[in-house]
């Protein structure tokens, strides 16, 4: 083999591994520093170079908040970059929501009667309270029934199919003193979205019942006027707030007093002993008699569901926090 040969195979085995090599670099291997700088990581500037003044307009960075954001060239166009401040911060222990310390709440409500399947009592409802402190109240307790009263089909078709009239009344007004109690509040999520919040109280006083029983058994001759009844009502009530002095309140509450019945005993005279065949009013076994009409008192239960919509007042308040 001559020469020239020799030194044409060397060169390709040259050239051809050449690539190889550059690929078998490791990934960790540093490029040499460029001139005029040392392995230290300092940079050496010429003299123009260190006395050129910046170009005007240029970004220059800084780090203040008031300086430019940079921005990026992208294909179809710059995208720079956008500063989001915090708009809320979520504390581990939050204030309450809707304070009700030193506030006087307004609730009007609708009320309807729930336990008794012979006579529907609906009333319109007014509450009163002062809250003394956030979670204690005083107030007062109304609620209207008077031309509200209803008798059921239930009371008629037993009448109808069994013959029997069960004694039945109806309230006119029920008023009431109460003490409040909020031993539970927190919030919740609706859909995700919305955050309500809630508390719920207790409440219980006493007060006057006005009712007075409805002629069913001798209608023809009885009539009854309203009495005034001594009662005691005890409640749970839960109320969900859409602003801090608006909210919706369900609540159930009873009402416990003793009630005048009908006298169901129909078999009575019309005219007493020696009257001479005249319609009497004040003999004791009269069927005219009024004292006739009724019998015993029985201990009545009458459970209310009201739902109506709460205002504290004054709308505002604030926070007074412990020095």
């Amino acid at each position: 083999m001559g020469r020239g040969k020799i030194v044409r195979a060397l060169l390709t085995a040259a050239l051809l591994g050449a690539p190889s090599q550059l690929l078998a670099q490791p990934r960790s291997a540093q490029p040499t520093p460029p001139a005029g700088g040392d392995d230290s990581g300092s940079m050496t500037f010429g003299a123009e170079e260190a006395t050129a003044q910046p170009t005007p307009g240029a970004a220059t960075p800084s780090g203040s908040g008031d300086s430019p954001l940079p921005s990026l060239t992208v294909p179809g166009g710059d995208v720079a970059a956008q500063r989001h401040r915090l708009q809320e911060e979520i504390y581990a222990v939050q204030q309450i929501y809707a304070l009700r310390n030193h506030r006087f709440e307004i609730n009007p409500s609708a009320n309807f009667s729930l336990n008794d399947p012979f006579v529907s009592h609906t009333g319109f409802g007014l509450s009163m309270n002062y809250w003394i402190s956030n979670v204690l109240a005083v107030g007062v307790t109304g609620v209207f029934f008077q031309g509200l009263n209803a008798s059921s089909d239930v009371n008629y078709f037993v009448g109808r199919s069994a013959e029997l009239v069960v004694p039945i009344n109806e309230y006119q007004l029920a008023a009431a003193v109460n003490f409040s109690y909020v031993p539970l509040y927190g919030k919740f999520s609706m859909f995700n979205r919305f955050i309500f919040h809630w508390d719920m109280y207790l409440t219980a006083g006493v007060g006057i019942m006005r009712t007075r029983p409805i002629a069913a058994v001798d209608p023809e001759v009885r009539s009854f006027d309203w009495n005034t009844r001594i009662l005691f009502d005890a409640g749970l009530g839960f109320r969900v707030f859409v602003s801090r002095s608006v909210a919706i309140t369900a609540e159930l509450r009873n009402f416990i007093y003793p009630e005048l019945l009908e006298n169901t005993n129909t078999n009575l005279p019309e005219t007493g002993p020696g009257a001479g065949g005249a319609i009497s009013t004040t003999c004791t076994t009269c069927r005219r008699n009024p004292a006739n009409w009724t019998s015993e008192s029985a201990l009545t239960d009458n459970v209310m569901l009201s739902v109506g919509l709460t205002v504290f007042l004054p709308f505002s308040f604030s926070y007074h926090l412990p020095k």
